[in-house]
């Protein structure tokens, strides 16, 4: 997933992916360590990617939010269904769907036994929007009064709070965004939107690495780099999320594969990302616990607009064309994956599977007209991906190999970047080639997708202001269903200069030790607070 610094009205956010990067995998102790025998702790461990950062308002990384959903309860949450529902909130209610008022579950604890309150959410999502604070997630906060105030254009700001956040007492919050939202709850689903302790502010250095949270587990110890992140049941949880297990181990992994050995071993108990090129051995080995869900998740090829060799349209088409999807899917991804040729994920109202016709469409021959009318490209053609997983570098010679023989372009050169450097990459606008971008679903809404990947400082560099304005219409659209007629005209304004190309759409594909029950995993949660462990 990535993300992109922009002012407008969009709150987006990345789901959990587990998978591997860094690390050892052996690290952490096999079954016996984890379990313990039946007087032991009841203790699983999760196959993790090294995070960024665990300060829920200064990280977009999957790997990240992984741990962060196990220990903080966000105002709402999406269940099984992808309907919101509440959680930390006990109402998120508006009557011109401009000024909302949130009110908070009362009894609510941080792990570290302060109270929750509603300035506690106040003061974590100021500390986010806060410009100088430079937090990722900073522009989940754009559409609420005062954001400007916090982010001016030139100087340090005169204030740290945002005007558009009101504590009205300690079980209230009252929000005045910029404009009408009608789906303002449901972004509250993100990470970004939880709260954060006044013990939090005294040390926000120490704090990345020991995050004290509101959800059924808390830190136990703190963050070890390229190892692992062990959380505990938290003792002071008074939501609906009551942990049945004593704690969770999430190792980190140098990859997928070795995660995969370690689960057929018995040295870790969940993965939710299994290689597919291991799949139908994982599918026969695991039998009942290998689960396969359909997912949000989808991977495009960007192109850096601000590079003047990559601002033909008919560029960007010719390479779409020139890409075989299925049979990409078919040789990398052993076919569980689904060619896309649209911008939103099936799981999505509004969806329209051929939303992109021939241009998604294979067609070498056309590829090369298009190509050659756009004057061809010249020089070194860079792509960019992240080592998080090696399907990527996989798919990316595929794509390689593809345009020197469907388009004529012989000199190729892969700039692979280590996960924890990729978003940052793409932010800074470092990259002078196509890169791998993925997004993964929070909510099931286009607005989710369009607006965060390819609204106003979109990381490609691409300016529409009729694509903007047509989002801001969709946005204030008085439902859902109304949006959707907008969100659709803005994809096809998008699809008709394609500064993104949509590849395919991931099926998550997860597996778990027979030690696990109650597994619960969804499109939107590994919901790790329901596991429970069979002890020896």
């Amino acid at each position: 997933m990535t993300l992109s610094r922009r002012r407008t009205a969009a709150l987006a956010v990345a789901a959990v992916i587990l998978g591997g990067v860094s690390g050892c995998g052996g690290s952490g102790g096999g079954q016996d360590k984890q379990g313990g025998d039946a007087q032991g702790p009841s203790v699983f461990s999760v196959a993790l990617t090294e995070p960024d950062h665990l300060t829920p308002g200064n990280t977009s990384s999957s790997y990240s939010i992984a741990v962060l959903d196990a220990i903080f309860d966000t105002p709402v949450y999406i269940d099984a269904d992808g309907k919101p529902q509440m959680r930390a909130a006990e109402s998120v209610t508006s009557d011109d769907q401009k000024v909302w008022t949130i009110k908070i579950k009362q009894g609510q604890k941080f792990s570290n036994g302060e109270p929750v309150t509603a300035e506690s959410f106040a003061d974590a999502w100021n500390a986010a929007a806060y410009g100088p604070n430079g937090w990722t997630n900073n522009y989940y906060f754009a559409n609420i009064e005062g954001y400007d105030a916090l982010n001016p254009e030139k100087g340090e700001p005169t204030t740290d709070k945002m005007s558009g956040l009101q504590v009205v007492d300690p079980n209230t919050l009252k929000v005045t965004l910029t404009g009408p939202f009608s789906q303002f709850p449901i972004t509250l689903a993100y990470i970004a939107f939880v709260p954060m302790p006044k013990a939090a502010f005294k040390d926000l250095k120490a704090y990345d690495q020991a995050p004290i949270g509101n959800g059924p587990f808390m830190l136990d110890g703190t963050w070890e780099h390229n190892q692992k992140i062990a959380v505990k049941k938290s003792p002071d949880y008074a939501g609906d999320r009551k942990a049945q297990s004593d704690g969770v181990e999430f190792k980190i992994y140098a990859s997928r594969d070795t995660a995969y050995t370690d689960l057929r071993a018995g040295k870790v108990d969940l993965l939710t990302t299994i290689p597919p090129a291991s799949a139908p051995e994982a599918k026969k080995l695991l039998g009942d616990r290998f689960v396969a869900t359909a997912g949000g998740t989808m991977d495009y090829l960007g192109f850096p607009m601000f590079d003047k060799r990559f601002a033909n349209a008919d560029l960007h088409k010719a390479i779409s064309m020139a890409i075989d999807r299925q049979a990409i899917v078919e040789a990398v991804y052993n076919g569980t994956f689904k060619p896309m040729a649209s911008l939103v994920a099936p799981l999505v109202p509004g969806y329209r599977e051929d939303a992109c016709g021939e241009t998604c469409t294979y067609d070498p021959a056309k590829a090369k007209q298009l190509f050659d009318q756009a004057g061809g490209f010249s020089g070194t053609l860079n792509l960019y991906f992240s080592n998080a997983d090696p399907s990527y570098e996989q798919w990316m010679t595929a794509v390689a190999n593809q345009l020197k023989q469907n388009l004529g372009i012989q000199d190729i050169k892969f700039r692979k970047i280590p996960a924890s450097d990729y978003l940052t990459t793409l932010r800074e606008h470092k990259e002078d080639g196509p890169y791998r971008q993925n997004w993964v679903m929070d909510y099931p809404s286009p607005q989710n997708y369009l607006e965060f990947m390819w609204g106003e400082g979109n990381k490609m560099g691409w300016e529409s202001k009729e694509f903007n304005d047509l989002i801001k219409q969709a946005n204030e659209a008085p439902s859902i269903e109304a949006s959707l007629p907008l969100y659709q005209k803005a994809e096809d304004l998008a699809l008709a200069e394609m500064p993104l190309i949509p590849l395919w759409n991931w099926q998550d594909q997860s597996g778990y030790s027979a030690r696990l029950g109650d597994v619960q995993l969804t499109a939107y949660s590994n919901n790790l607070q329901t596991i429970t462990v069979k002890n020896k």
